[in-house]
């Protein structure tokens, strides 16, 4: 059984239709990348995916246990409350010191423990909720826009450091994304958004798919070659959905 399965799904927020039929699936190991313009609805459908959002119709399927690790695009912190990154990553769980110590290690944040949530760079703070999310020691790992801020060389190693924990603890990865010309090389599967799925399969076979050069011109062209990660050869059969495209929302 596939790790996450959605079918049919709609989002209406008010009289607005944000997504319609939605129908796509994760597997365990496999890096997806959700990619589409601002008011896509990508971020609406990670968090349906990961469970925080109802949908309007449709299902999402868990598979039984599954836990999901999940960085939100940002974090919004009461305005003067001192917190440490340690008392953080003990929220809502306390977790070990040597937890904690081997999460941080592996984000390359060992630094930082002592240090106050308000005091952190962007990067810094990205750093820290990811290892808040390898506490959980997840199945599916939900990034959402984890590169926000980060120069190009800095997104480029927060990718590569994705891949090392994919091939580590085996999980899959979902990560939503408008860096175009790092992350469509750092995918196993591309899904290109804009209110539905316009298409999806191979960063290379969406890159070249009328829909996807529709939404961002052939800015992008020739960006793959930027960061390459080796890819599972076991992932080469992910779905190629023909583009098949509908009505923009």
């Amino acid at each position: 059984m596939s790790l996450i399965e959605a079918q049919g799904l709609e989002r209406r927020f008010g009289g607005e239709t944000v997504l319609h039929g939605v129908n796509l699936s994760v597997e365990r190991g496999e890096i997806v990348t959700i990619v589409g313009p601002n008011g896509s609805g990508k971020s609406t459908l990670l968090r349906m995916l990961a469970g925080a959002l109802t949908p309007s119709s449709g299902t999402v399927t868990h598979a039984k246990g599954l836990v999901i690790g999940y960085v939100p695009q940002k974090l919004t912190l009461e305005t003067g409350l001192p917190m440490s990154v340690r008392r953080f990553l003990d929220v809502p769980k306390r977790q070990s010191d040597a937890d904690v110590i081997h999460a941080l290690k592996r984000v390359s944040a060992e630094t930082l423990s002592a240090r106050q949530l308000e005091g952190l760079s962007g990067g810094q703070m990205q750093r820290v909720l990811l290892a808040r999310a390898l506490l959980q020691k997840p199945d599916v790992l939900m990034l959402d826009e984890p590169t926000q801020g980060l120069d190009q060389t800095g997104q480029a190693d927060f990718y590569r450091m994705i891949e090392e924990l994919r091939q580590e603890l085996g999980c899959a990865v979902m990560m939503v994304s408008h860096e175009l010309h790092v992350v469509m090389s750092a995918s196993d599967r591309v899904i290109c958004l804009n209110g539905h799925i316009c298409c999806q399969g191979t960063p290379e076979i969406v890159q070249s798919a009328p829909e996807y050069r529709a939404l961002f011109g052939t800015g992008t062209h020739g960006t793959l070659a930027l960061y390459r990660h080796e890819h599972d050869h076991t992932h080469d059969h992910v779905h190629d959905e023909n583009c098949a495209h509908g009505e923009d929302a």
